[in-house]
């Protein structure tokens, strides 16, 4: 399975499960995440809902291999949900939504945490956004939420400079909350879950929606100017000069 569900005190943890892709996201994993945050959203048991990745990473973002496959066969079948599905749920999900970044965040393992209402890293992870080295443009709302979270300077650095950020650096950006050691990571990371999920879910669904309603326009709108950058940029030069030394590296 891509995607393990556990439930405990209202809290949902939901685990990426593609270990031996350092839990890159393939179509697959698109849709079953995107269903499972739905499903999180309707449950009345659910309060909370914990995101986290299995093994060595959390998320070494977009499946590249996949990706390449997309761009040059053009009878490639894209999933039910996909990428802009996922991050439609994740702009709409009215719960407490806590990431627990255990390693690599790379692309959307770390745009993905402008969606996080907590984010908790481990000092051995670390988070890298390579779109200036794929030539392409940034995503997740990343051009709206980053400069939002973190300041412009930081933002800027994070965006185009395709280089790795460490566990103390995020959080000095802002981008994490807590830095935890990593054997207790998750531990610090379901207490203050469960701390939130002991409150009223109606509560915490009224304070989510007041945060972000001033916003949601704003997100929706930098996905759609980042999606045409990417149309524009993606299949390139740039790119696909990129994209295959990537897939050289892998073989």
């Amino acid at each position: 399975m891509t995607l393990l569900i556990e439930d405990n005190n209202r809290v949902r943890t939901l685990t990426l499960n593609r270990p031996d892709a350092l839990n890159a996201f393939n179509e697959a994993l698109y849709d079953a995440t995107t269903v499972a945050l739905r499903a999180a959203a309707e449950d009345p048991d659910v309060a909370v809902v914990l995101l986290t990745g299995a093994g060595r990473g959390f998320s070494a973002g977009n499946d590249l291999v996949e990706m390449q496959e997309r761009i040059t066969n053009p009878e490639s079948t894209p999933g039910e949900h996909g990428f802009y599905g996922m991050l439609e749920v994740l702009a709409d999900f009215p719960k407490p939504l806590i990431c627990a970044v255990n390693g690599v965040g790379v692309g959307i393992g770390a745009t993905i945490l402008g969606f996080a209402d907590l984010a908790f890293m481990s000092s051995e992870a670390r988070l890298k956004c390579p779109f200036t080295s794929l030539g392409v443009a940034p995503e997740a709302a990343s051009s709206y939420l980053m400069p939002r979270l973190l300041g412009r300077q930081n933002a800027a650095w994070l965006l185009m400079s395709s280089e790795w950020v460490s566990a103390a650096e995020a959080r000095e950006m802002g981008l994490v909350w807590k830095v935890c050691e990593p054997d207790a990571l998750l531990t610090e990371a379901r207490t203050y879950a469960e701390t939130l999920s002991a409150k009223p879910i109606s509560s915490l669904v009224a304070v989510k929606q007041a945060m972000v309603a001033p916003i949601r326009d704003q997100i929706a709108a930098a996905v759609e100017r980042e999606k045409a950058l990417f149309v524009e940029l993606v299949g390139a030069a740039a790119n696909v000069d990129a994209l295959a030394q990537f897939a050289d590296r892998k073989r």
